[in-house]
């Protein structure tokens, strides 16, 4: 989705009518630490292509998939959508950020010049089967999942974690993101999505908990056939540890009919099977 052309000759030829734009270049603090022009550009050029040809060949209705991740470091809590860009942005993560939030404004860019029906929902952290569970670029769920199972097979009584476990996160499972994202494209339109910061939705739990915590259950999750056994946590506070909080304000969407099926625990449980499957 980089090649302007590519994505321009795919939509001539297949003519889609609804387009889900859930396409990214996405990691961890490590990740988009490390590779910050990559995310800032792959993120940006996928948006702007995808919307552009989109417009072009006059695609019925558009969702754009964005993050929590655009919201200010120190951002009123819970998140409402009126508060992007009322602050700085976290600094480990800004350049995904403005990637982000460049294609929610172009969505609503074309919306107003152009009368395109084109939403836009921000997520919060979404984990699942099928899941990336790569070290160097998954999020911190996955990655847990990972750590905590490969320290269960190979029998070491110890896993270090990044930062000191202090920060809180929300998630949500994947299956429950995609109902919310189906009932917004079947039910409303852009203009019903309409705030003071453009045409986009929360998505979220509405609950969060901290790292520190989602760590513990991880860990009794992966153990739980173990006959007792577990592991040691330690935590390597010379690493970053990010945003201090980040839960969405989900009022806006719970008004239009959304819940989350899915418990913490019970989809952790769906991810770590999942993975066990898929990584042998």
């Amino acid at each position: 989705m980089l090649n302007q052309a590519a994505v321009y000759s795919f939509f001539e030829q297949e003519k889609p009518e609804y387009v889900f734009l859930a396409a990214a270049k996405v990691g961890g603090n490590g990740a988009n630490s490390t590779y910050p022009a990559d995310f800032i550009y792959v993120n940006t050029m996928i948006g702007f292509n995808v919307v552009h040809a989109a417009y072009k060949s006059g695609v019925r209705k558009l969702m754009n998939l964005g993050s929590s991740c655009i919201y200010p470091k120190l951002a009123p809590q819970p998140m409402k959508e009126e508060y992007l860009l009322s602050g700085l942005l976290e600094p480990t993560n800004d350049a995904y950020a403005l990637a982000k939030i460049s294609v929610i404004k172009l969505c609503a860019a074309f919306n107003k010049q152009y009368g395109t029906n084109y939403l836009s929902a921000m997520p919060t952290n979404l984990y699942g089967p099928g899941d990336n569970y790569d070290l160097d670029g998954s999020h911190v769920l996955p990655a847990l999942l990972r750590k905590f199972h490969e320290a269960k097979v190979s029998g070491t009584d110890k896993v270090v974690l990044w930062g000191d476990g202090s920060p809180y996160r929300e998630f949500l499972y994947s299956e429950d993101v995609a109902d919310a994202v189906i009932l917004l494209m079947e039910r409303y339109n852009a203009e019903d999505l309409r705030n003071t910061a453009g045409d986009f939705i929360n998505i979220g739990s509405g609950k969060d908990l901290s790292i520190k915590d989602l760590a513990g259950i991880i860990r009794d999750i992966v153990y739980a056939d173990s006959a007792g056994r577990s592991c040691e946590i330690a935590w390597d506070t010379t690493k970053p540890t990010g945003t201090p909080k980040k839960l969405l304000d989900i009022s806006r969407l719970s008004a239009l009919g959304f819940t989350p099926k899915t418990g913490l625990r019970e989809g952790i449980s769906l991810a770590y099977a999942d993975y066990v499957m898929t990584s042998h």
